[in-house]
């Protein structure tokens, strides 16, 4: 059986992924140490990503080519809006943020870099570039929540939260579920095609610890 195209996305974006999981936010939230101030921060700036991350599924459901994934991807997009987004709602009451003023948040370096890019390629790119784009952010916290649900659950109860969230057997069947559709449209394309696949997906790993950098060193723009 020959090595799945997403396995060797995987592979090559290893260095990248690794950060991930050592990043100093990361394991806080594993170990239930997390800062205050960087997990609100963080629930600030990810609101406003996942308000994009939304856009980027319902572009993708314009784009499919079948009525099943169409409606699979208008479930993700739903799904983002009201079940991801109110779990921020709810960690941003805890943290005394109420809607307005999430709403009100303005995107940090990081995350304006990270959305540009998302909807730039799905503007630009064609749908299998839209795909690998955005299963980083997919799969990637699917493989942290589980990694860190393996260690443990957190004893802090927002830090628990996130890990069962991102750590669910359902969240990691839309990770899956996502990776083969991607390895389905790599099938047969020419290495040029499949290198366009390979940068977006690196790419958007690279946004993705930007993100984990922006969270813990509380980011802003200078002026």
């Amino acid at each position: 059986m020959s090595e799945r195209f997403t396995d060797q996305l995987r592979a090559l974006a290893e260095p990248i992924w690794r950060a991930q999981h050592d990043h100093p936010f990361v394991r806080a939230i594993g170990e239930g140490s997390i800062d205050r101030d960087r997990f609100a921060y963080w629930v600030r700036q990810d609101y406003l990503f996942l308000i994009d991350y939304a856009r980027l599924f319902a572009l993708a459901t314009a784009r499919a080519p079948d009525l099943n994934t169409m409606t699979a991807f208008a479930r993700l997009a739903h799904e983002t809006l009201e079940t991801e987004m109110g779990l921020h709602r709810t960690y941003a009451a805890d943290f005394g943020i109420s809607a307005a003023e999430l709403e009100s948040e303005h995107k940090s370096p990081a995350t304006q870099a990270y959305t540009d890019f998302i909807l730039r390629v799905a503007a630009l790119g064609d749908y299998a570039e839209l795909v690998a784009a955005l299963l980083p952010c997919m799969w990637g916290f699917s493989e942290i929540g589980l990694a860190l649900k393996q260690r443990g659950m957190p004893a802090d109860p927002r830090a628990a939260k996130w890990v069962e969230m991102y750590g669910s057997a359902e969240f990691a069947e839309l990770a899956g579920w996502c990776r083969d559709i991607l390895d389905r449209l790599a099938e047969g394309l020419p290495e040029s095609h499949r290198t366009r696949l390979v940068d977006a997906f690196i790419t958007s790993s690279r946004h993705e610890l930007s993100f984990w950098d922006a969270a813990e060193n509380l980011e802003g723009w200078p002026v």
